[in-house]
């Protein structure tokens, strides 16, 4: 299969972005930048795109200029392994930014992003449905998301 590589579009804070993302991710790096020429649409010199990768996954930001915005109906889920990297990724993508219900978030560029603990969806699969009705509940009623408090109302009867 090719590679995929998603795009993001911004109007002039491509790199910024791409800066941000490479320092809250690890092994993460800016692998490449290309500037507008002369008779182009941008001016001469500034940013035009921005190849990098998080964490092996290759993304490349283009500063195409406001014609486009994000909106939630893309969004980029991570999934973390425990309560401390949901914080750390909460914290660091929401500055600036809006939180939203459920683990998701708009970081400050408007790129939208699902932070999910790795426990949601093993307590959300889970075959009890009453206990997986309940879970869902608690996440419904959540902006970040809080593992103790699903794995509560997992185990409540």
């Amino acid at each position: 299969m090719n590679d995929i590589t998603p795009c993001l579009w911004f109007d002039t804070e491509g790199e910024e972005a791409a800066n941000l993302y490479t320092s809250v991710f690890p092994n993460s790096k800016i692998l490449g930048v290309s500037h507008y020429g002369e008779n182009t649409p941008r001016p001469a010199g500034t940013v035009m795109t921005v190849e990098f990768e998080l964490d092996g996954q290759k993304f490349v930001a283009l500063n195409g200029g406001p014609q486009f915005t994000f909106s939630e109906a893309i969004s980029f889920q991570i999934s973390c392994n425990d309560q401390e990297e949901v914080d750390r990724y909460w914290n660091a993508l929401s500055e600036g930014g809006e939180k939203g219900p459920c683990g998701w978030l708009k970081d400050r560029f408007g790129v939208s992003w699902q932070v999910v603990p790795t426990a949601l969806p093993r307590l959300l699969g889970d075959p009890d449905r009453q206990k997986a009705q309940r879970v869902m509940q608690a996440m419904l009623s959540m902006g970040k998301i809080e593992i103790d408090e699903l794995e509560r109302a997992a185990a409540a009867a």
